[in-house]
């Protein structure tokens, strides 16, 4: 197991929200909708993402955009277009002042606007993300990106037209598992790409030596790992791991293991009803005061207190 295939275990869409919207120019579309991860691809025409913080950046036909953050945002022909419909939580949709009259239909399943054929047409799709192991993979994106049509595989985005429009048995499941293959492959062209400024974990994983490191660090991170056991592994000296780990990651190889074992363990302790104890046998503490101490450590609140937390806000 890679270091992306570990993050992205952790976010795997569960009832996404879809919307196909389809506008004439000029034409302005505003997303509210509070989520964490969306990703949104262009069938038709091109346009402007506009959000605080950022130049604006350009969208052409059949690229993918990826959002990161709750932060609203506009879609639009023109920076300098105002919006005609607001997109809220769970999909909803609200005409704006001065949009055409017929921009309030609905034109189909999932789908808005004002004709079928209109100039513009956007496809986009929301994650309800949870968790410190999505987190891990939210830090390593910029507030949005996007991947020219040609660098994403061409049919998982061609392929999501015709399901959207869809309302049969089992059309939720697959509609999220397209939104999972589609964030897959365009994270996968993203990080690719010179511009991205990939993390560390992730150009390392290239490497022969911290490569093979990190895998095992994250197929067995309850092992009793040491720097000399991970040296051996690798068939290198401790110091020449350590020194290449610290260079490539930006973070030495125990300090990486803490910081992913507590990740692991603070989404257990919020999705499950294990004991402290067991939580931390399984990922790699002796007992539940040890697993506390770095807990605390890290996180300034013991495991206790951060379970206790995610009970009220969910």
């Amino acid at each position: 197991m890679d270091v992306l295939d570990d993050l992205l275990a952790g976010t795997r869409a569960r009832g996404g929200v879809f919307n196909l919207t389809i506008m004439d120019t000029p034409w302005a579309l505003e997303i509210r909708d509070g989520a964490h991860l969306a990703l949104a691809t262009l069938v038709r025409g091109s346009a402007w993402i506009v959000r605080a913080g950022i130049e604006p950046t350009r969208m052409e036909t059949g690229d993918v955009a990826i959002f990161n953050g709750p932060e609203p945002y506009v879609v639009a022909d023109d920076v300098h277009t105002q919006p005609q419909l607001r997109i809220h939580p769970n999909g909803i949709c609200e005409p704006l002042p001065g949009a055409p009259v017929d921009y309030s239909a609905r034109l189909g399943v999932r789908t808005y606007g004002g004709r079928l054929d209109g100039d513009a047409m956007l496809v986009s799709g929301t994650y309800l993300l949870e968790g410190d192991v999505s987190r891990r993979l939210l830090t390593a994106l910029p507030s949005v990106l996007v991947v020219p049509a040609d660098a994403v595989a061409g049919h998982v985005m061609s392929m999501v037209l015709g399901e959207i429009q869809r309302d049969e048995p089992g059309q939720q499941s697959v509609l999220d598992r397209w939104l999972d293959l589609a964030l897959i492959t365009t994270l996968r062209a993203w990080f690719a790409r010179p511009e991205s400024h990939a993390p560390g974990w992730y150009q390392a994983q290239s490497d022969p030596v911290v490569g093979l490191a990190l895998r095992l660090l994250h197929e067995d991170p309850a092992y009793p790992w040491s720097v000399a056991e991970l040296a051996d592994r690798t068939k290198v000296s401790r110091a020449s791991l350590a020194r290449r780990f610290s260079a490539l990651v930006g973070e030495a190889p125990m300090a990486y293991l803490t910081g992913w074992r507590i990740a692991l363990a603070a989404d257990m302790l919020r999705e499950t009803t294990d004991t402290v104890e067991a939580i931390a046998r399984r990922v790699g503490y002796a007992n539940a005061f040890a697993l506390s101490v770095a807990f605390k450590r890290l996180r300034g609140t013991s495991p206790t207190a951060h379970r206790r937390t995610a009970l009220q806000s969910a």
